[in-house]
This record gives structure tokens, C-alpha cells and sequence, in this order.
């Protein structure tokens, strides 16, 4: 009986020892508990910066930066020309001469536009016009106002010579003739510039409005001069000082187009981009008749002469 209850005693004496690691941390004090999850976290953080290859002791801010490449710049310039030099065969690019936004200098409603995309236009050639419905009476209004005092100072010349008006009274209605003339001037400069002109010869690019809807700070249409040709080069840093403007260079465009074609150096950027170690210069092309189309890659020799 006796050996009995020491067995009894020993099993249930090693049941408490088994189901003792299930609460060791229920009875661990509260200052251990918290050193543990602490470095379990460290733990954590520690493997999971071996993944990344990132240190979580340093800030982002004290992060190296990313490696300048031309691959995450847009404003990398091209370096189709280094190591060319004088003479060599030098890539270049076709661009307007000039390009404008062609807008309204007053607000309004689009009631004509007269171009399209690809329509060529001359300088002082109407594009545009705004309704001018009163504008228009209101110059009418100014003008019979204005011939009626031109009327009216004929007449009273004869009653001046006869002395029946004074002479402040003629000179008040020839001052008032001639402001009801500088009004109708006002006007009419006003009605005028509800027609939009084209300020340059050139191509229509796009018409960004239709008739019928409202302009104010709005482009209307989109040109293009492209006679001349502006021949865009970016020239590696050996050869500043080599060349100068006034110096002409051949240009080919095959092939797309046969032939050599002349164009003379207009400007030479006197800030060079040190990134890159390049500098920009720009010819002019001569396009009568606008066979060569601007937007195209081209190849260029400056003439050593």
C-alpha cells in the first residue's frame, strides 16, 4: 500500500514538471517578459535587413544615393558625338525655326477657324475670329458720330466768317470732332482684335478649339516656321573654340532625302553642360518651299575652311 502511493506521488510529481514550460512565461516577472519579446524583435529586424541589404540603423535620409545614370534622367543629353572631332560626321537634329501658341489677346466665343492641321499659313493671314456682333455696332456708332461733326464744323465755318459764332465756340466743336475720331480709332482697334492673324509663315501643327467655344487664356492653334531650319547639334566639349558662328557645315538627311545641303552656324552656347561634357550649337537651314519636314535625325560635317 505503502509503495503504491509513492508511484501515485512520482507520477503526479512528473506531470507538473511536463506542463511546466507552458507556463514558464505566465510566471516569469514582468521586467524578463519584456526583454525577451525586445530581443526577439531585434531578432526579427536583424533577418530581415539581411534580406533587404539595408542597415535599419540608418535613417532614409542618410541613405547613399542612386547612381546617376542616363537611364533615370530625362534631361540626359546625348553622346552620339563623343570623341568626334573637327571634320568628323556629327549627328544632328531638324527643328522649327520658330513655334507658337497662337491665343486671343480679349475673351470670347470662337465663331470661325478658318485652319487645320498641316495647312500651311502666311504672315498677317486671318486664322480666327471671335463674335464681334457689338463691337461692330459700336464702331458704326463712332463713325456717324464722327461724320456728323465733320458735317457739323463745315457748316459753322461759313457762320464763323460771317461772325455769327465765336471762336471758342468753333474751336470746342472741332475739339469734339477730332475726340469722336480718336473714339472711333479706340474702337476699331478693339474689333480688330477679336480676328486673330498669323504672326509668321509656317504650318498649322494643331487646332486645340473648335467654333463655338469659349477662348480666353486658351491656345486656339499651333504653328510652326520651318523655313528656315533650325540644325540642332550637341558637340563634345574638344571642340569648343573650333567652332564659331558664320561657319557652314553639310548636312544630309538620307534616307529620307538625297543630296548635301548647306547650313550656316547662328549660335553657339557659351555655357557648357558639365555633366555630360557637351555644348550646343545651332545652324540655319535654308526649306524654300518647305520640302524638308523639321523633326528628323540628320548627319552634319562642319567645313574645315
Amino acid at each position: 500500500m505503502r509503495r503504491a502511493n509513492i508511484i501515485l506521488a512520482a507520477c503526479l510529481l512528473g506531470c507538473s514538471f511536463a506542463a511546466a514550460p507552458a507556463s514558464d512565461v505566465a510566471r516569469l516577472p514582468e521586467g524578463d517578459a519584456a526583454k525577451q519579446a525586445n530581443a526577439q524583435a531585434k531578432a526579427a529586424a536583424k533577418a530581415k535587413a539581411a534580406q533587404s541589404k539595408v542597415d535599419p540603423r540608418i535613417k532614409p535620409s542618410e541613405q547613399a544615393p542612386i547612381p546617376f545614370s542616363a537611364s533615370n534622367s530625362t534631361a540626359a543629353l546625348p553622346r552620339g558625338n563623343a570623341g568626334k572631332r573637327l571634320g568628323d560626321e556629327m549627328e544632328c537634329m531638324l527643328e522649327p525655326h520658330l513655334v507658337a501658341n497662337i491665343g486671343s489677346p480679349v475673351e470670347g466665343i470662337l465663331s470661325q477657324v478658318l485652319v487645320d492641321r498641316g495647312d500651311f499659313v502666311s504672315k498677317g493671314q486671318v486664322v480666327a475670329r471671335i463674335r464681334s456682333e457689338v463691337e461692330e455696332a459700336t464702331v458704326e456708332w463712332r463713325k456717324a458720330q464722327e461724320e456728323f461733326g465733320k458735317r457739323k464744323v463745315l457748316r459753322n465755318e461759313e457762320l464763323f466768317k460771317k461772325e455769327l459764332i465765336s471762336a471758342n465756340d468753333k474751336d470746342e466743336l472741332e475739339t469734339q470732332t477730332r475726340i469722336a475720331g480718336f473714339e472711333l480709332k479706340e474702337k476699331q482697334e478693339i474689333l480688330n482684335q477679336r480676328t486673330i492673324r498669323s504672326p509668321l509663315n509656317g504650318v498649322v501643327v494643331e487646332r486645340f478649339l473648335a467654333p463655338g467655344e469659349r477662348v480666353a487664356q486658351e491656345k486656339i492653334i499651333k504653328l510652326a516656321q520651318i523655313d528656315p531650319l533650325n540644325v540642332e547639334v550637341i558637340a563634345p566639349v574638344e571642340m569648343f573654340g573650333s567652332i564659331k558662328p558664320g561657319m557652314t557645315g553639310e548636312v544630309t538627311l538620307s534616307p529620307l532625302l538625297h543630296g548635301v545641303y548647306k547650313a550656316k552656324v547662328i549660335v553657339v552656347d557659351r555655357v557648357i553642360d558639365a555633366a555630360s561634357g557637351t555644348f550646343g550649337v545651332r545652324l540655319e537651314l535654308s526649306n524654300p518651299g518647305s520640302r524638308i519636314p523639321a523633326g528628323i535625325k540628320c548627319k552634319l560635317r562642319f567645313s574645315q575652311s
